[in-house]
């Protein structure tokens, strides 16, 4: 039957699974968790008995067989910087997604909750491409604050998934293309990707063009004011940065749906907002272009809004010029979470170990 791997992808009040046999997906559910009962958890880390109960219970609901299984791979979290590729889940990366630093992230759960099922059943877990992927040079990480370097916080999964998968379409090695990819979802991910590498991005939370939920660059100087006023706690104005900036603080929603339809009825304001993050993630494209001395070979659209026809085209519109424009909607984090396993299992690229990862960085 070939190589079975399941994948684990949990969010903060639901975990996503999906089943494969090999390239092929059999099934993949999506498991929601009501944010009482997720709230009754201390911290992250502790959810890990909830969250195995019921993957095994739906696991068991669609005929699956753990035993079965040739791997387990989880969505990898918050941990040290490391560069991108497939993990084995070992006794230390399980010790730094359990502690929740710098902060808690459901993502870490996906290693924690592979090994679980796997290291009984004596098969690899693996995470790939985590959200603590950093390949930056060292000219990205210098802003105007020596306290305040750029860290690489990113889109890295489905990033790294849309470069193989444009260069698998133009036949080329995805480690010799240089592309602009824009992650386009709830936060903004813009990255210069060289040579197999990420060498330079915005932070989605911090840097960058306002998303549907997220502020990205705002003033400083306003910011420290705003922060001083007494009007607002640390965590109402954290808040507005990422989870209710951007449309959202804007419109009062962050559904560009619901934006196009005030559009449609004549909203001049709800019009502005859009064409302006369209016009922030152009500029931000061109910045991108930089490290490629302006010369990408493509610049590649993906995430949930790449879906949206009319955005795609008010970004093509003013990118075009730089290099061609290819869109991939969507972020299949599953396919590309099985993929990175399936590539090791095969033998098509190493299995790369955390401990020695984060001590050659």
């Amino acid at each position: 039957m070939g190589s079975q791997v399941l994948a684990i992808n949990p969010g903060s009040t639901s975990t996503k699974i999906a089943w494969y046999r090999d390239d092929e997906e059999a099934w993949r559910v999506t498991l929601s968790h009501c944010v009482e009962e997720v709230a009754a958890f201390p911290c992250v880390a502790e959810q890990f008995s909830f969250r195995l109960r019921v993957i095994e219970q739906a696991v068991a609901e669609e005929g699956g067989d753990l035993d079965a299984l040739q791997a387990v791979v989880g969505r990898g979290g918050i941990v040290d910087s490391i560069p991108g590729g497939t993990y084995a889940v070992d006794e230390l990366l399980l010790n730094h997604l359990r502690r929740g630093k710098p902060w808690e992230h459901a993502s870490n759960l996906g290693g924690i909750l592979a090994a679980a099922i796997a290291f009984p059943r004596k098969i690899p877990a693996y995470i790939v491409d985590p959200v603590a992927v950093d390949e930056l040079e060292a000219v990205a990480r210098v802003t105007g604050l020596p306290e305040l370097p750029k860290h690489s916080l990113g889109h890295a999964l489905n990033i790294k998934a849309t470069v193989r998968r444009a260069a698998k379409d133009l036949g080329r090695d995805w480690r010799k293309m240089n592309v602009v990819v824009a992650h386009l979802g709830g936060g903004i991910s813009i990255c210069t990707h060289k040579a197999g590498r990420m060498v330079d991005l915005n932070n989605a939370n911090e840097f960058g063009p306002f998303s549907p939920e997220r502020s990205g660059g705002v003033p400083a100087g306003d910011l420290v004011r705003l922060c001083f006023s007494g009007n607002h706690t640390m965590q109402d104005l954290r808040k507005k940065i990422a989870g209710a900036g951007g449309v959202a603080g804007y419109l009062g929603t962050s559904d560009l749906r619901e934006v196009k339809r005030r559009i449609a009825e004549g909203d001049g304001k709800a019009r502005l907002v859009y064409e302006a993050m369209a016009y922030q993630v152009a500029k931000e494209i061109g910045a991108y272009a930089v490290p490629l001395e302006g010369k990408p070979e493509a610049i590649l659209l993906t995430g949930g809004v790449a879906h949206d026809g009319e955005f795609v085209r008010l970004v093509t519109e003013q990118v075009q010029w730089i290099a061609p424009v290819l869109v991939y909607p969507g972020e299949d984090e599953m396919r590309a979470l099985v993929e990175g396993a399936l590539r090791v299992l095969r033998g098509e690229e190493p299995c790369l170990r955390y401990g020695e990862m984060i001590a050659a960085s």
